[in-house]
């Protein structure tokens, strides 16, 4: 298990290359030869060289933070459209804090005019005698429109509410996204009704915040002092409202049932099968009284609430701590986990019953995985993060073409050679936070990631992510 804890540079890759410098002025020569592809986790930086942001790998890229590392946030959903695909973007999400020696809070936050610019998955080039100045003076003036054009810098808007103790993990409603949970590092689970910051940050006028320092003393809806230990495992039904899982360090898991708008009846008799701490959970997304969980034994665990109080299958998942899972929304025989030896696989519960329900497994990563999770949009792709400092995207339904490999070659008159021992489904890597804890994808906007580290929050959008979505604004 690994757990606890400006604008950084960000080191990226699209179509697995990074840009490489070594601190010298050498972009007036021609290169004889095609450029390495510098591949993150494998090759080391010699002395003086650095990473270099490729800023046409993004059609969106923001870095912020709320003065203390966050562990934990999520995406609250909002009015603004099911499917918003025009720059500039608003996004609400909630959060909170990991301060040492000071008091912790709830971050309930605003950003809008969230710029960006669509990108040419291919690039146009007009001649293949291009040196690298030009080529480096056009990402130069790609960065300055990604800043400058439309909307100035995005605004950021915070309300915080205190919260006894640090946040282990906070998660929004999906029906009703100002109800929020919070893990707490006192032991408690506490349910939250941020409907009047949520409102108050809508109805504010697109400055940014005068005083973030601002704590706002809130009671909280229900406070569960029943865990015998703190946790990090918690998750809403997206199915029945209200209904609520959340598991501890002592590997004891609790069932919440709510009774109106504003309670709940906590089951005291909690669930149990897993050895040692549960990690994660994950409602199943199609069937209302199943869930699964992680724990650092190594299984997962599939539950379903009406046959008592122990697991109706346990699955020898990783050889380490199964950190976090995901269950696949748009494939709901999907269930994604990673582990702290930084390997993630791929499950198809169809085939628990045969024994092997791996359909795939990889190795990329060398550090534990922190967090995972599918897409919205598109039923094959996933995000990963690791310790390793490194956010990744996989697309399961890719596999190498030499074919196109060629014809991606002529179009862009370039020497391209795509290192033959990466995966070909590694769509994506992101590089530049430290110690990497959580990410979402927002579910409203097809292709935004949002991330959280030690060093504060960055909101990508991949320029290569593609998802066959309307390109008008959906109403919501």
């Amino acid at each position: 298990m690994v757990r606890s804890l400006k604008n950084p540079k960000k080191a990226k890759r699209k179509n697995k290359g990074s840009k490489k410098s070594d601190g010298s002025s050498s972009s007036n020569a021609i290169p004889s030869m095609p450029a390495k592809v510098w591949q993150p986790g494998v090759d080391a930086l010699e002395e003086g060289e650095e990473l270099q942001c490729d800023p046409s790998a993004y059609n969106s890229l923001h870095a912020f933070h709320i003065g203390w590392p966050c562990l934990s946030f999520d995406v609250v959903r909002d009015s603004l459209g099911l499917v918003r695909t025009e720059f500039p973007h608003t996004i609400y999400c909630v959060t909170g804090t990991q301060a040492n020696g000071a008091p912790n809070s709830i971050g309930i936050f605003k950003i809008s005019n969230i710029s960006g610019k669509r990108r040419e998955l291919v690039p146009t080039k007009t001649s293949n005698a291009d040196t690298d100045m030009d080529s480096d003076s056009s990402d130069s003036d790609e960065d300055d429109e990604l800043e400058n054009d439309g909307p100035k810098a995005p605004v950021f808007q915070l309300r915080k509410v205190l919260h006894e103790g640090c946040v282990n993990r906070i998660r929004a409603m999906t029906q009703k996204p100002h109800i929020c949970a919070s893990w707490g590092d006192t032991g408690h689970v506490q349910i939250w009704d941020f409907s009047s910051h949520l409102n108050a940050l809508a109805e504010s006028e697109a400055t940014i915040s005068k005083d973030t320092n601002t704590v706002s003393q809130q009671t909280p809806l229900v406070k569960f002092t029943g865990h015998k230990d703190e946790g990090y495992a918690i998750d809403w039904s997206p199915l029945v409202p209200g209904r609520l899982v959340s598991g501890d360090c002592k590997n004891s898991i609790h069932l919440w049932e709510p009774t109106s708008d504003s309670t709940w009846n906590v089951d005291n008799k909690p669930f149990v099968g897993h050895t040692a701490s549960v990690e994660d959970l994950q409602w199943s997304p199609t069937e209302p009284f199943v869930f699964a969980s992680s724990s650092v034994d190594t299984t997962i665990a599939i539950w379903d609430t009406r046959l008592g109080k122990s697991p109706a299958a346990s699955i020898k998942a990783h050889n380490t701590d199964v950190n976090v899972i995901s269950w696949n929304r748009l494939a709901s025989c999907m269930l994604a986990s990673g582990s702290d030896d930084g390997t993630f696989s791929i499950r198809d519960l169809r085939m628990l019953k045969e024994g092997d329900s791996v359909v795939a497994h990889f190795e990329y990563h060398k550090h534990p995985i922190t967090s995972i999770e599918w897409s919205p949009h598109e039923a094959s792709t996933l995000a990963v993060s690791s310790s390793d400092n490194q956010l990744t995207i996989w697309d399961l339904s890719l596999e190498r073409d030499e074919e196109e490999e060629a014809e991606f070659k002529a179009k862009t008159q370039e020497e391209v050679h795509a290192p033959t021992d990466l995966p070909p489904q590694l769509l994506f890597v992101h590089q530049g936070q430290k110690d990497l804890k959580e990410l979402h994808w927002h579910t409203q906007i097809p292709g935004m990631l949002i991330s959280t580290a030690a060093d504060g929050f960055n909101i990508l959008m991949p320029s290569n992510i593609e998802s066959n979505l309307p390109a008008a604004n959906a109403a919501a």
